[in-house]
């Protein structure tokens, strides 16, 4: 799995199709869709525009790059197994690398059916990796005590130095789900706080350099969102520093439990 792939939440048409082929010219191998974004096609496409593209110079094929996909919503097994066949359709790349139940929204029957659906469509070759987004503590326990055939390999959640999730992150890591970082850049609401300005300037870096690192270096794969070529380069651009332990301190007590958009994880 990519360690930073491209967000393309609440994006488009040709909007989409930019930010991709940027990014996978840039060197990202990841990118991040879902049902709900209505970018899938746009996504897919671009993918392979870019492969059969002379921009392709390392000669990369369909199994080198990582496409992710999400489930709309909970709801009766059948229902969800036809949508996941509609998402494969839908962004052309012959299966989706991973597949992800966008929320714990529906109940406790939605979400188990809505899993198996899931595992069936690995077991079919429809998807490869199975895994939940903006899941809590008690509903990962919820499908871990249902023993599935396949246990969640992620969980997407929104994290940030000013909205850490310590005890999503930490219950995740202690059972081997990979955290993804969704809005790692804090939508932008808090680059200029003044310790993150300082620390900016300490490690000669931009700010959204600074977040993504910090995601990095806390194990988790950070899904920076960008439309602007010049970010979507940037973003990526994070290998020359590391982030010292105190400064991640630091960093950690900026927490205010600040969502930017919409937090399902403790929903009934």
């Amino acid at each position: 799995m990519p360690t930073i792939q491209l967000g393309v939440y609440l994006t488009s048409g040709q909007e989409t199709s930019r930010a991709v082929k940027w990014a996978l010219e840039a060197g990202y191998r990841g990118i991040d869709s879902a049902q709900m974004y209505h970018n899938e096609k746009d996504s897919g496409q671009a993918i392979l525009d870019f492969l059969s593209s002379p921009a392709n110079t390392a000669s990369l094929g369909r199994e080198d790059i990582h496409f992710t996909s999400k489930l709309a919503s909970n709801s009766d097994y059948d229902t969800a197994r036809r949508a996941i066949k509609r998402s494969v359709k839908e962004c052309g790349l012959g299966y989706i690398d991973l597949f992800l139940l966008h929320s714990p929204y529906g109940g406790k029957k939605a979400r188990l059916e809505s899993w198996k659906a899931v595992e069936d469509a690995i077991e079919d070759g429809e998807i490869k990796i199975g895994g939940v987004s903006n899941y809590g503590v008690k509903h990962l326990q919820e499908l871990l005590a249902s023993k599935p055939r396949i246990v969640p390999a992620v969980n997407q959640i929104e994290a940030h130095p000013f909205n850490t999730r310590t005890d999503i992150t930490s219950f995740c890591q202690e059972h081997d789900i990979v955290v993804e970082a969704y809005a790692p850049l804090v939508r932008a609401m808090r680059m200029k706080h003044p310790k993150i300005v300082a620390l900016s300037k300490k490690y000669k870096c931009t700010p959204g350099q600074l977040l993504v690192r910090w995601s990095l270096q806390k194990g988790y794969v950070p899904l920076p969102k960008s439309v602007n070529q010049e970010r979507i380069v940037e973003n990526a651009d994070i290998g020359g520093f590391s982030i010292e332990d105190a400064d991640i301190d630091t960093m950690d007590e900026l927490d205010e439990y600040l969502v930017t958009d919409w937090d399902p994880t403790d929903c009934p």
